[in-house]
């Protein structure tokens, strides 16, 4: 062998020694890493688990034989957690802690020292040599993501609206669907509603009021000179420019935004700065703010730029849609009341928005969605990195302290608490000095005792507590005011927190189990975008933003169209509006929802040009008549054969009666009642307070500025299914109960409207037959029948009777009449 060869050979020759070696070595160091595992915790795997958790069965999503799966987990999240046996879900099943999660689910509890070595498996890192195969892929059997096939989780698509036979009926894109489908099912829509039948509806649609006989009159003028449809446009045009539009459809996403002036729960203390966001939606209805830019500036409007105060003043407001939830200011954990914070925040964001609760996902992967315990934790950072601000102080009934948010200062700006004179000023700051040193000897106390030091005194828990229930008020009171004792401009809103964090998975939610860290993210199961890159330095919740307003976000636009739907025409094209889950309902016309989402957007996300669009429909103008025939083939009318009557709102109801009677103040009042007479206190006091109203009533303005206070509305809204403040709902209840004739009945308030429309009717005139006619023309926007005429004008005739002295009492049968037409079905109906 030549020189060269030779020294080749060597050179191979002890390169195949070291690697030989190096195998040798780390061989031998996975043997020793897995042995364990392959002798203590794979057999009792496979003896008790892969039963219901490998490939031919995985019960809860979960499978147990891999290494990746058993660490993904199942439902309730991993199963395994490296290093972490608290937070491993499998720990918890096999130790029998938890009664709701027992593994083996039959037969004995594994043996203590069985459960040992699971924990030591997990403490060591939890080796585990099954790696994932190329035939092995966890959608092989059924898991959470299989839900991404849902209708509802795949981008909308423009659809060609359909052409049909009676092409005269349709007057819009909208109607050629509605008309193809009924044309499918054998079916026919019902005729055009009255003239004024229509403008009635038109009218509490989209204002919330009744028509005035003015405008019944200018109504039929134009129809008579310039034919329906043009009479029908201008005073639809009208309507959307009105004020009232805001107030109505701005209670509309007030109900979806949950809005709330106090905190709910057991301590349940009042929110005296809410209103702020309350008249900032109004006024962004009114405007027409794209809803785009509508949802932006709630969820990031701190982060957006501003051109001047005024600007920055109203986006910070408008992220009071964060703050406004319910919380619990009875928790003394304070980390829970964090993460019970943030999840309210992350569950009324998505059900508002998406339709669909990522909350569900906070303990396990959700059971029907496609959303994973890591979605779920990818939003709690970016909550995590905001700070909530609510303005609340500490007291014996309010546990959790939370600041208020301080407005730039702007001319003309309401701003109801007080200022304090030089003299209480420097009173206040300096008893709050007294209270602060005197913490901090109580701090440096109770360190000195923790450390088994004997401190320069002992304080006792009623000195504790003194110190803490005195200090609150008047650190409370200093954070309303400048530093020259003004009272400043405050609001309810965010702002990113000082410090940005990535929360931890917690196994089944729970505090104390922490497991991997999550980064900042959206959940995947929606990739209607690209990854979007969320900057180190701030929460992420502008992002998220722009991820939820997207174009074809699939959520996003088809949830709010169906929202303006429902409200149109009484039922959501889906059903349930607020669930478009797998387990919600199917749409009824999946073509029309997806044209009008698709439209929605390329026009700008205008609210007011969705809803002038959907009201000039053919389908919107039909009567809401009965038909037998077609009744029996769809009762739920989901094929829109007519339109159905409803029952106003709580809202509606009580504003028509003012509007009718002519004490309607259209104006803004400033804040609330909660703003300007309860102030912040525990709403358990309000009922002693004898200065309220009793029914929390007492206004003539519109029913959106009543207060809304958790678990004690006023009368009107409680009795009428308002909106449950706690809750993202859009879609009312609406019920029939005694309570609501009784109210009718009996309320003061509903007696002296009926006292104040007797007045104004007899003002107006003194002829039974005119005052019975102009009755009817408030109170139902219409001239009473033959029938009606008669009855009412012998009723008023036959109940008058001489009380003495030659007089007459018709003020009572008046009262009556009055009363009685403000109570009829026909007056809190729509047809």
């Amino acid at each position: 062998m030549n020189s060269r060869l030779f020294c080749l050979w060597m050179v191979l020759c002890a390169a195949t020694s070291v690697m030989a070696e190096e195998s040798d070595d780390d061989a031998q160091g996975r043997s020793t890493e897995y042995d364990f595992f392959e002798t203590k915790i794979r057999p009792v795997l496979v003896r008790h688990c892969y039963e219901c958790h490998s490939a031919a069965k995985a019960e809860g999503g979960l499978r147990v034989d891999f290494r990746d799966f058993i660490r993904d987990g199942g439902d309730r999240g991993p199963a395994v957690v490296p290093d972490r046996p608290e937070a491993s879900v499998l720990l918890t099943a096999v130790r029998h802690t938890d009664p709701d999660l027992k593994m083996p689910p039959k037969g004995p509890k594994l043996s203590d020292l069985v459960i040992g070595n699971f924990r030591k498996w997990i403490e060591t890192g939890a080796p585990d040599s099954r790696y994932v195969t190329g035939t092995a892929t966890k959608n092989s059997v059924s898991r959470p993501g299989a839900a991404r096939d849902h209708w509802a989780y795949q981008p909308p698509t423009a659809s060609t609206p359909p052409v049909v036979e009676n092409a005269d009926w349709s007057h819009s894109d909208v109607d050629r669907f509605v008309m193809a489908m009924l044309k499918e099912n054998g079916m026919q829509p019902s005729p055009d509603a009255q003239p004024l039948t229509l403008l009635r509806r038109l009218h509490f649609d989209l204002v919330g009021l009744p028509p005035s006989p003015a405008a019944i009159d200018r109504f039929l003028t134009a129809q008579q000179k310039d034919g329906m449809d043009a009479a029908v446009e201008k005073e639809v045009d009208e309507l959307l420019q009105s004020s009232r539009f805001g107030e109505r459809w701005g209670r509309h996403w007030l109900d979806v935004a949950r809005f709330g002036e106090s905190s709910g729960g057991e301590s349940n203390i009042s929110f005296p700065y809410a209103w702020r966001y309350r008249d900032y939606v109004i006024d962004a209805v009114n405007t027409d703010i794209p809803f785009d830019r509508f949802l932006t500036e709630q969820i990031a409007g701190d982060l957006l730029p501003s051109d001047d105060d005024a600007e920055r003043a109203r986006l910070l407001t408008a992220t009071g849609f964060l703050a406004v939830g319910t919380k619990n200011l009875g928790e003394n954990n304070e980390k829970k009341f964090r993460a019970d914070l943030v999840d309210e925040q992350i569950d009324s964001l998505t059900r508002a928005v998406m339709g669909s609760s990522i909350a569900c996902a906070r303990c396990h992967h959700h059971k029907f969605d496609p959303f994973l315990m890591e979605d779920y934790y990818g939003l709690a950072g970016v909550f995590a990195s905001t700070e909530t601000f609510f303005g609340t102080f500490t007291s014996p009934a309010n546990s959790r302290s939370g600041n208020p948010l301080v407005l730039p200062r702007v001319s003309g700006q309401k701003i109801l608490h007080k200022s304090l004179s030089p003299r209480k000023f420097r009173e206040l700051k300096a008893k709050f000095a007294v209270l602060e040193t005197e913490r901090r000897e109580i701090e440096a106390s109770q360190k000195a005792v923790f450390a088994g030091k004997e401190p320069k005194k002992r304080y006792t828990l009623r000195e504790i507590l003194t110190n803490l229930w005195r200090r609150g008020p008047v650190e409370g009171k200093l954070e309303t005011l400048d530093d020259e004792g003004q009272a400043l401009p405050l609001a309810m809103g965010v702002l990113d927190a000082k410090e940005i964090v990535d929360v931890p998975l917690l196994a089944r939610g729970e505090l104390g189990r922490e497991g991997e860290v999550v980064p900042r993210t959206f959940p995947h199961a929606l990739s209607h975008t690209g990854a979007i890159p969320i900057p180190a330095e701030q929460s992420g919740r502008l992002e998220l933003a722009h991820w939820l307003t997207d174009k074809k976000h699939p959520l996003t636009a088809r949830v709010f169209v169906n929202r303006v739907w429902l409200h149109l025409f009484g039922t959501g094209l889906v059903a349930t509006v607020d669930n478009f889950g797998t387990t919600g309902a199917a749409p009824s016309h999946p073509e029309l929802l997806d044209f009008l989402a698709v439209r929605f957007v390329s026009d700008g996300w205008s609210l007011k040009r969705l809803v002038r669009s959907l009201v000039f429909s053919r389908t919107y103008r039909q009567a809401s008549a009965y038909d037998a025939n077609v009744f029996q083939q769809d009762p739920d009318n989901r094929l829109l054969w007519r339109m159905p009557k409803r029952r106003l709102e709580a809202e509606a109801i009580r504003d028509a009666m003012l509007s009718v009677t002519g004490e309607l103040d259209v104006s803004r009042p400033a804040g609330s009642l909660v703003a300007t007479m309860i102030g912040d206190r525990p709403i358990s006091l309000v009922g002693l307070d004898r200065k309220l109203p009793q029914d929390l009533d007492g206004s003539v303005y519109r029913s959106v500025y009543l207060p809304v206070i958790r678990d004690r509305l006023p009368d009107v809204l409680n009795l009428f299914d308002f909106a449950e403040p706690s809750y993202v709902t859009g879609d009312r209840d609406t019920t029939n109960v005694p309570m609501q004739a009784l109210y009718l009945m009996n309320s003061s308030f509903v007696q002296d409207r009926a006292r104040n429309l007797a007045t104004r009717l007899k003002q107006e005139s003194s002829d039974d037959d005119e005052l019975v006619q102009r009755a009817f023309r408030l109170c139902f926007g219409r001239e009473p029948d033959a029938d009606e005429q008669l009855r009412s004008t012998g009723f008023l005739s036959q109940n008058r009777f001489v009380v003495g002295a030659g007089k007459t009492d018709g003020d009572l049968a008046m009262l009556s009449f009055c009363q009685a037409m403000l109570s009829t079905a026909e007056f809190r109906n729509l047809d």
